[in-house]
């Protein structure tokens, strides 16, 4: 698929292009240099993300999977795990790392319909003391999870369980500010007890990169170790780091437009015979089809400058975001139900 021939981008919140006034800002940044710890914006964006989700320091770096992975290397020594949901992004998409660089063993638990893991799982998967296993250090959750957001009773639920357990606990904020709109709260309440947290600037944000990584001083000093180590060390970021202050001040809570749009794309792709759409929690509509049609429709959305994404065995992923609008939202629907309903 040729990039530049889509119009309208429905496969992820990471497509979108910085507006005009993020460019501004960005071209605008004091800058310095990260690495030597001299960046003024830089710190100034780290400063307020750890305030903001009621931590002591932050760290900036390029991606989200290197915050997580740095993480997880800054919880976990080799030949230790940490548990997670089989779907999560630490497990299923980020190629491995923690295993591969960190020597960090993932124990993937199955995950309910509505994105939370059973307690009674998670005890059961804490490893005894024997030295025929992993030792068990660390517990994820990742929110929103796939489009789902996790209430603030069962994030209580799993930190009170790591408390009991005697581990630590990270959360995957990948969209955690789509999590907090929905639900109506500030994101420290979603960051309550959890000893770090990554939060992306890239997706539902609309920055160009960036993560934050934010936990107490003493972990993110070893973070800032592993991102060195990683070569996730920036030179004159404060241009990335203006990007994410901008999305702070401006792209939070228009967050709530991407649901409502979420929300108009399920309801009206739901009426067209066919299709099996799960209602959303947040921007992400997922869709069931036969597979046969999963791929003429693929085909011809492409045709028509439409992307989203196709996965195998009949399932589709459409994402809103802050570069289509309810217009866009209007014309995916009708080009869906032009398509389906024709005759092959």
């Amino acid at each position: 698929m040729q990039t530049n021939a889509i119009r309208l981008d429905f496969r992820s919140d990471t497509v979108t292009r910085p507006t005009a006034q993020m460019r501004a800002a960005m071209a605008a940044a004091e800058v310095g240099d990260d690495v030597l710890g001299d960046d003024f914006t830089v710190k100034a964006l780290e400063t307020r993300v750890a305030e903001m989700f009621g931590k002591e320091a932050g760290l900036l770096l390029p991606t989200g999977t290197m915050a997580n992975l740095a993480a997880i290397m800054s919880h976990c020594q080799r030949g230790e795990e940490y548990l997670c949901g089989n779907e999560a992004h630490t497990y299923l998409w980020e190629a491995g790392g923690a295993a591969v660089l960190g020597s960090v063993q993932p124990q993937p638990l199955p995950v309910r319909a509505d994105g939370t893991i059973r307690i009674d799982d998670l005890h059961a998967a804490v490893k005894a003391d024997d030295p025929h296993f992993a030792i068990t250090r660390l517990v994820t959750i990742e929110n929103t999870f796939v489009g789902r957001v996790l209430p603030r009773g069962h994030l209580d639920e799993v930190v009170q369980f790591a408390r009991d357990r005697k581990l630590a606990t990270h959360l995957d904020g990948a969209r955690i500010f789509n999590a907090a709109v929905a639900l109506g709260v500030d994101v420290a309440c979603l960051a309550e007890g959890f000893d770090s947290v990554s939060v992306c600037l890239s997706k539902g944000l609309g920055t160009p990169l960036g993560s934050v990584l934010v936990g107490d001083v003493r972990l993110i000093g070893r973070a800032r170790r592993w991102r060195k180590m990683l070569g996730g060390g920036m030179r004159q970021a404060g241009i990335v780091a203006a990007a994410g202050l901008h999305a702070l001040d401006h792209h939070v809570q228009r967050l709530a437009e991407d649901h409502a749009n979420a929300k108009a794309l399920a309801d009206g792709l739901s009426e067209i015979k066919g299709l099996t759409v799960k209602p959303p929690q947040s921007n992400m509509v997922f869709v069931e089809l036969a597979p046969e049609l999963a791929t003429r429709l693929s085909e011809a959305l492409r045709d028509r400058g439409i992307a989203a994404s196709f996965w195998p065995g009949g399932r589709m992923r459409w994402v809103t975001h802050l570069d289509v609008d309810r217009v866009a939202v209007d014309e995916a629907i009708a080009a869906v139900r032009e398509v389906t309903e024709s005759r092959i």
